[in-house]
Formats: structure tokens, C-alpha cells, sequence
């Protein structure tokens, strides 16, 4: 984890603070005043950057609200703690204006103090996992002439910044064009920020889009930033936007057209500087003839429409994304990737796709998972594959594939068990299957307790292991609360796993 950065000219306090956040098992890095924190900024490297700073207001030669100011131009996810005495409290309220997390007063509890610089560093691991860098986003192939059409588009909006609708089918990869559009984009350099917002329950929607104050609701025991301004400076992807509930799409249609927001529960305006990028899979007219979706905000949103053409669209992409995947599926395991026989691709050039890309990358981790030999061959295919391929008179041989044997007059040998799963599962889901299998030809009455406390010990070693045995972080990467893992751990009897913090 990165550490904890501390400013303040009193010796004292960076003493204190110090021991204090070491007995935590958290690493922290001290400065004198301002000047040596920006050059250190300058300096050090992604690992050396502070996961959250601690700031005096008052130091020799600057001040914690200019330091604030700069850092938050910089590192806008990093949360900011100001310390200030008592007579200072008018300064620190204003500092909120400025993006501080939370002030600290002088004197502290040094509990207090602790307990405050955790959940900073909880809303910080959370935003790591929210806020994702768009030059990690998967390559983008096709040579269709409909994918071309795409590319072209993604061109000649390079150097604009203006709102655009993505429509086409779920899995059909909506989210790989909002990336390249932002990754070609003048905001390239700032964050890609992404929301399903038909993933998210209403009641919680609001403040996951706009943030909210500590207070505003049970629960609120800090202010936090929404997506909005998670994504400061760069674009926010608002994924199916269709879904959104018809009073946050009155609340969205204000910010795009005015630039401002209100956290919940806030009374000061935000300022967003953000380029909006929308999705659906629906037909966006026919929600605003239903009366489900707002006419004035589909007009916002409907500046520049891209559609996205479905698979079964682009069959001559089909060989290239397969063997694509098949690559990405063997370095994710770990392992050789395998080649696939002419024949066997032929037979997934054929099938229709339902679930587009995503649903071939899928049936790409099936194969590499389940094909026995390092050549997949049509006998290996899942079988929504080979009977919709029967079905469209693809001629396969009868000894090849077992669905089609019987038709053939050859007596079908039985099919796995395992062959009851989609392709659509991933690797660790046909394993999963296996085992219940398993448990359940024994007859045993415990198969869910038995499977479901493997499944959470594997989740939450995985998670202490990720964080280097800090239980709270693993938490928060897991999204359960520090006294759940705490339990789980125990009834688990994980114990023996390095507890950290």
C-alpha cells in the first residue's frame, strides 16, 4: 500500500501521528512544510505517491489550503486531511471547497485521529478500484466494413469533447468504444470513470453518481466524492443509461446542461468538469414515447450516436477475435495457448452470438479450460454451439461430435456432466459445477454450508494476500465491513493468515 503522507512543521505531531499509524501496520512518509511535499511530488514514482496526505493549515512560508489546492490539481483522488487549532475552523470549512476529505482539530485524540485517517484511506482504496486508467482498456479489433464505420467515428471525434450516445447490443463492447473515444480524446490524460447505472439499487444510485455529505443519510459517517467527481477532468461512461430512474435523469439533465451538481445532502454547487459518454441497449425513443425516459435529456444525450453493430453482424471478425481471446484466456490461467482447428472454427463462425463479444470471449475461457488436447477441435465445442450449428446444416463427422452421432445412426456416447454448463461460465464456474457434482452424487445433505465456506475462504485469502494481510483493506477491496472479515476469518479458522492491521 502507499503510504500516508504527513505535513506539519511541529515536530510533535509528526511524531505522534507517525508511532501512531505504525502500530497500524500503515507505512507513512513526514514533511516539514509544503514546498517539500510538491517536490516530492515531482519526484517519486506511481508506488511512492501518498494514498492520503495529512495537512497543517498553518506552516512557515505557505499554507495547508494553497498545498490543498495543488495537490487536488494533481491527484485529485487522494484524500486530504486538514489539521487546524480551533481558531482556525473557518479556514477548514472552506477548505471543503476546496475538495478536503475531512479537518482534523488541535488538539486530537490520537484514536480519533486514527480512526479519521482509515477511512480516508478506505474512500482512497475504494476510488482505486472505481477510478481505472483507460490505457489499460483491451484492444479493439475488427475489419468488417460496420467496425470500420466505428473506428472512423472514433477518429473524427478525437479532438472533441462532446457528448455521445453508444447504442447497440448487451456484450456487443459499448464500454471498449467509450474508452478508445476517451483514450483518443484532449482528456486522455485524465480519468475514465465507469457506472452501470441498471447495476446499482435507486436508493444508492444518487449518491454514487453524485457523492454525498457526512450526515446526509444513515450510514454517512464521512463526506464522499461521487463518479462525477471521481472523474474530474476526464469522461464518466453512465453504461445503460436507459435504466436510470426518471428523478436522477431530471438531476442529470441539470449538470449537463449547466455544469453543476449538489452532493447529497450538500448545499454548495460542484463544479464538473466532465465529458459524458452514455450506452444503452434499448430503443431510446420508444422510452420517451412510453413516458420512461425524459425527451429533453435524450436530445442532451443524443448529440453524436454511434451504433455498435451486433456479432452476427460482423462474422468475417469472428477467426480474429477467437484466436484474440484464446491468447488473452492463456495468459490469464497461465497457461500454453491452444490453437483451434479449421473446422471448429468454422462451426463458431456460423453460431449467431446472442451475447455478442462477451459471449465469445466466454466461450474462448471454456475451451481453453475444458478442451483436452492443445488443438480444439469441433468435438470440444460446448454444445449450444454444435446444435445451432446442426440446426443451420454445418456437416460435421459423426464420430466427432457426440450431440450429432445419434442422428447420424452412431450410438451417442454419454455427454459430460460438465457439459450441462454454458460456455458462458467462466473457468472458476465449471470447477464449481465439478465439485457440486461431486458432493451431490454422495448424497450428502451439507453440499451449500460445505461449498459456499470454501468459496468465502478462498475470496478472503485471496483479498489477504492481495493487501499483505491487512484485514480492513482487504475489506474494503472485497466490499464486506472490517467486523464481517473479522468473524469470517474466525469461523473460518483463516487465523493463521498474517493479520497486518
Amino acid at each position: 500500500m502507499k503510504p500516508i503522507w504527513i505535513v506539519d512543521d511541529d515536530q510533535s505531531i509528526r511524531f505522534v501521528l507517525e508511532k501512531a499509524l505504525l502500530r497500524e501496520n500503515l507505512p507513512t512518509r513526514s514533511f516539514t512544510n509544503p514546498q517539500e511535499v510538491l517536490t516530492a511530488l515531482a519526484q517519486c514514482t506511481e508506488h511512492e505517491l501518498p494514498q492520503v496526505l495529512v495537512s497543517d493549515i498553518r506552516m512557515p512560508g505557505s499554507n495547508g489550503l494553497n498545498l490543498l489546492e495543488k495537490v487536488k490539481a494533481q491527484l485529485p483522488q487522494v484524500p486530504v486531511i486538514i489539521m487546524t487549532a480551533y481558531s482556525d475552523l473557518d479556514s477548514a470549512v472552506s477548505a471543503f471547497q476546496g475538495g478536503a476529505f475531512e479537518y482534523l482539530p488541535k488538539p486530537f485524540d490520537v484514536p480519533k485521529a486514527v480512526e479519521l485517517i482509515r477511512r480516508a484511506l478506505e474512500e482512497s482504496l475504494r476510488e482505486e478500484v472505481a477510478v481505472e486508467s483507460s490505457q489499460d482498456a483491451p484492444e479493439m479489433l475488427g475489419q468488417a466494413p460496420a467496425m470500420q464505420d466505428v473506428f472512423r467515428a472514433i477518429g473524427r471525434l478525437s479532438q472533441s469533447q462532446v457528448t455521445v450516445l453508444i447504442t447497440g447490443e448487451s456484450g456487443s463492447g459499448k464500454e471498449l468504444v467509450a474508452r478508445a473515444l476517451h483514450k483518443h480524446s484532449p482528456r486522455a490524460d485524465g480519468p475514465f470513470v465507469a457506472i452501470n447505472t441498471a447495476a446499482i439499487p435507486k436508493d444508492l444510485l444518487e449518491s454514487e453518481l453524485f457523492g454525498h455529505e457526512r450526515g446526509a443519510f444513515t450510514g454517512a459517517q464521512a463526506a464522499r466524492r461521487g463518479r462525477f467527481e471521481q472523474a474530474e477532468g476526464g469522461t464518466l461512461f453512465l453504461d445503460e443509461i436507459g435504466d436510470m430512474p426518471f428523478d436522477l435523469q431530471t438531476r442529470l439533465l441539470r449538470v449537463l446542461s449547466d455544469g453543476h451538481f449538489y452532493r447529497v445532502g450538500g448545499h454548495s454547487a460542484v463544479k464538473a468538469h466532465v465529458r459524458v459518454i452514455a450506452a444503452t441497449h434499448q430503443n431510446l425513443e420508444q422510452r420517451v414515447k412510453d413516458g420512461a425516459f425524459r425527451e429533453d435529456l435524450f436530445h442532451r444525450l443524443n448529440v453524436i450516436r454511434l451504433r455498435l453493430p451486433a456479432l452476427r453482424e460482423r462474422r468475417e471478425d469472428i477467426p480474429t477475435l477467437t484466436r484474440h481471446f484464446l491468447q488473452q484466456s492463456a495468459q490469464q490461467l497461465g497457461v500454453e495457448p491452444k490453437r483451434i482447428a479449421p473446422s471448429a472454427l468454422e462451426w463458431i463462425a456460423r453460431f449467431d452470438f446472442p451475447g455478442n463479444v462477451r459471449q465469445l470471449e466466454n466461450l474462448c475461457h471454456w475451451v481453453t479450460v475444458m478442451a483436452p488436447s492443445q488443438t480444439i477441435e469441433v468435438k470440444d465445442l460446448p454444445p449450444e454451439i454444435l446444435g445451432q450449428a446442426d440446426a443451420a446444416g454445418l456437416e460435421a463427422s459423426p464420430l466427432r461430435s457426440p450431440m450429432l452421432s445419434a442422428a447420424a445412426g452412431v450410438p451417442a456416447s454419454p455427454a459430460p456432466t460438465i457439459a450441462t454448463v454454458s460456455s458462458n461460465a467462466w473457468p472458476w464456474e465449471l470447477g464449481l459445477h465439478t465439485e457440486a457434482s461431486a458432493l451431490l452424487k454422495e448424497d450428502r445433505q451439507d453440499v451449500w454450508d460445505v461449498l459456499s465456506q470454501r468459496f468465502e475462504g478462498v475470496l478472503i485469502q485471496a483479498a489477504l494476500a492481495a493487501t499483505r494481510g491487512r484485514r480492513i483493506e482487504a475489506a474494503v477491496k472485497l466490499g464486506i465491513g472490517r467486523n464481517t472479515i473479522t468473524r469470517k476469518i474466525q469461523d473460518l479458522k483463516l487465523d493463521e493468515s498474517p493479520e497486518g492491521s
